[in-house]
Formats: C-alpha cells, structure tokens, sequence
C-alpha cells in the first residue's frame, strides 16, 4: 500500500510539472493572443489540471465510484499526460535552440554579426512565423499523434489473440497429473464482436493447443443471453478430452440491462446457463468437480461471480463450491474477478492450490512483455494481469478474449493462456 501511495505521489508531481511546462510552451507557440496570458485563462488551466490529478486520485482510491468510472478516469489521465510529454519535448528542443543561440551572441561583435545574421530569414519578414512559434505549433500538432495512433490501433488489436504459456507448479499435485495442460479463456463479450472469421480464428488457436481441460472464467456477454446466437456454433467447436469447466462473471447475470420486468432479466439468465449446456460446457456454480486420471483425482471448484467492490455483485458461495472436497490433494478454483483471491480465497480458504480469474482486461491498453506490464489498472487492481503467488497459493488473471467499453485494444491483446502442470515446488516462484 505504501508502494501504491509512493507510485501514484511519483505520478502527480510529474503531473504538475509537465503541466507547468506545458503552459510555457502554449504561452510560446500563441506569444500574440492576450487571453493566454490572463488571469481567467490561468484559473481554466490549473483548474483543468486539478481536475486531471482529482480523476487520478478516483481512479486509485474511490472504491465506490465504481471500477469502470475509476478506470476511465485513470486511462483518461495516462492519455492526457502522453500528449502532454510529446508536446514539451518540443518545448524543451526550442529552449535548448535559444540557448545556443545566447550563447552565440555572447561571442566578439564580428563573430556576432555574423551569428545575427543567420537568423535574418527567420525574422526579417512580418509575415514569417519565428522559429520558436513555428517549432512550438508543430509540437501541439505532434501532441495529437498518440491519439491518433492509438486510435488506430485499437481495432487491430481486437482480434490480435496471443498465446501465452505457464507452468504451473503444485507439491501435492499427483503423478497422474504431472503434464497436464489446460487451456483457459475469459471474457468472451460475444455482444462487442463484429467479425466472426477472427473470433474463429482465436478458437482454432486454442483449439491447435491440444489441450487435456478448457477452463472459461467469466462473462460470456456483455449483458443478454441472445448476444451467442451468432457466436454459438463457433464456441460449441471448443471441446478437451477431460472437459471444459466454466464460471460466471459479473456480465453475465444482466445487472447492467434495463429489463422491462424481473420475469424476462430471470428467462435472460435461465437462457445464459442453457448456452453454456448447449456448447456442452460444463458450468459450475457454487459446485465442484472431481477430474479423474487413473486411479487418482483433483477437484475443479467454480463460483459465481464474487468481487472485492460493492459494484460488482457477491453471488460466489465458497462454502458451497469446496464441499466434499477435503479428500482431494489439490484444488483449482475457478472465479471470475481476481479481487476474490486477495479479499476471501487467501485468509479463509487455504486448500485452493489455485484460483483461475479474468475480469480486468488489463483494461485493454497499457504494455505487457515477458518480464514487464504496466496499465492504469494497476492502480485499482493489485493483482491484474499474469500469474502471483502467496506462500502456497497461485492466481492466474487472463487479461481476456474479447473486449468491452473500448472497441479494442493497446499493449494489453486479447490471451489465451496454456498451463502445464507440474509436481513439486517452484523453483523460481514468482515475487508477489
């Protein structure tokens, strides 16, 4: 929490100081126009400044405006300060040209005539604009680049699917199961797809895994049942000798549709789970299964949707999803929002070997390599993208297969992830 605070401080004082800079070079790029330079256009300024760094703030630390507002806010602010930084480094080439050129003016007068000179061209004509003006304009131009960029960008990372490989280390793991993979995908939103030949493709990809198990953790749809009707064959294709298991997410109960009465928000869910049947998809809620190979077993435990923030519903009965299941020598839960494991899984529930999530889309733009991820989601979520550990429990997040809110995707590419099991301790565990 301390590293929290200390990251998002870092973040505000930067903040204020590009916008400090940001306001020379305005002040710079438009030296005619009075209103700049007034008291009301400062308040305006600093006001829209206080605003931004308020909008960080929410997206870090109000819980109850909601993690989608609190996202918005956080991926406004980090777009707002990338445009920002474009323009200043403008600002900072001019301050760096007009130093040179002081310095050549403080040289002996035959020299600086001829310094002085030079610079005829860029200011004898009144209808020439001066090199700091004309530099400053083009870097308010450039500052417009990222966004066009990511604009772009965006629907192309919608279908860009990427699969990512994880071992997964369990010491009580049976032999039997030494070498299992399984497969796992998450937040499908089938309601924001507009091309079926792409999600096909994802699927083959999952598909050409082999894979012995599928695990689906959540929010299939954006809100109605009726949104698979196109997608449902497509779906139905992804099968795995031992089964696909699934969960809900928080999606998928309807919560965020305007409904014309309870009765048809209750058939919309009924429709939901008989989707999952349909595709012969092996929904669990509240519930658990017992995976046979051999003579011996593990338990696949899944729950509905259960999240940290009071926006998002607790319907997840843990006590239910882990009865019957004290014989088994590893557990592997299955729950939609990573919050789950930090809030209830991790203090009250120490025999879950691990937890499958989704939910955070790795908000669906930031940067994520090997070795490094950053998103402003890392300020509402601790735990968002990628594989943690606690002593000896282990959360996956998958940042998704579809996408929501925003059409698309920056850094953060839709995942399908392929675990492979192993008995023993991990020899590099992961820091958490």
């Amino acid at each position: 929490m301390i590293l929290k605070a200390l990251s998002l401080l870092f973040w505000i004082i930067i903040e204020i100081l590009v916008d400090s800079y940001t306001l020379t070079g305005i002040h710079g790029a438009f030296p005619k126009w009075r209103l700049l330079k007034s008291k009301a256009f400062a308040i305006f300024y600093w006001g829209s400044s206080a605003l931004v760094v308020a909008a960080l703030l929410t997206g870090a630390y109000v819980p109850f405006a909601g993690t989608g507002v609190r996202a918005a806010c956080l991926l406004v602010t980090f777009l707002l300060l990338i445009c920002k930084v474009v323009f200043i480094l403008f600002v900072f080439a001019d301050d760096i040209r007009r130093k040179l050129i002081s310095k050549k003016k403080t040289v002996p007068a035959t020299t600086q005539t001829i310094a002085t000179a030079a610079e005829i061209p860029a200011t004898a004509s009144a209808d020439a604009i001066p090199r700091s003006e004309f530099l400053l304009k083009a870097g308010l131009l450039a500052a417009a680049v990222p966004l066009a960029a990511i604009k772009k960008a965006m629907p192309k990372g919608s279908y860009d699917y990427h699969v990512l490989y994880q071992t997964m280390y369990l010491p009580n793991l049976p032999k039997a199961f030494d070498g299992l993979r399984i497969g796992q995908i998450s937040d499908i939103h089938s309601g924001s797809f507009y091309n079926k030949t792409a999600v096909l493709g994802g699927v083959e990809m999952l598909l050409r895994e082999k894979t012995d198990v599928i695990f689906f953790t959540g929010d299939l749809v954006n809100g109605e049942a009726s949104e698979m009707i196109d997608y449902q064959d497509i779906f139905s294709k992804v099968k795995a000798p031992l089964g696909v298991f699934s969960t809900l997410g928080n999606h998928d109960y309807g919560d965020y549709g305007d409904w014309s009465s309870v009765v048809d928000k209750k058939r919309n869910h009924k429709d939901l789970i008989a989707t999952h049947k349909n595709m012969g998809w092996d929904l669990l809620l509240n519930e658990n299964r017992r995976l046979k190979v051999g003579n011996e077993e593990i338990g696949i435990l899944g729950i509905e949707n259960w999240s940290e923030y009071s926006r998002f519903p607790k319907y997840g009965r843990m006590d239910l999803a882990t009865k019957n299941t004290d014989d088994l020598p590893v557990k592997l839960l299955l729950s939609h929002d990573p919050s789950h494991w930090r809030a209830e899984v991790l203090p009250k529930y120490p025999q879950i070997d691990a937890m499958f999530a989704g939910h955070t889309h790795g908000m669906q733009f930031g940067v994520r390599t090997e070795h490094f991820q950053l998103s402003p989601i890392t300020y509402v979520y601790n735990e968002w993208a990628g594989h943690y550990q606690e002593s000896k429990q282990q959360l996956y997040v998958n940042v998704g297969f579809g996408f929501v809110g925003l059409t698309g995707r920056v850094g953060i590419l839709p995942e399908i992830t392929i675990f492979t099991l192993k008995a023993g301790p991990d020899p590099s565990p992961p820091v958490s």
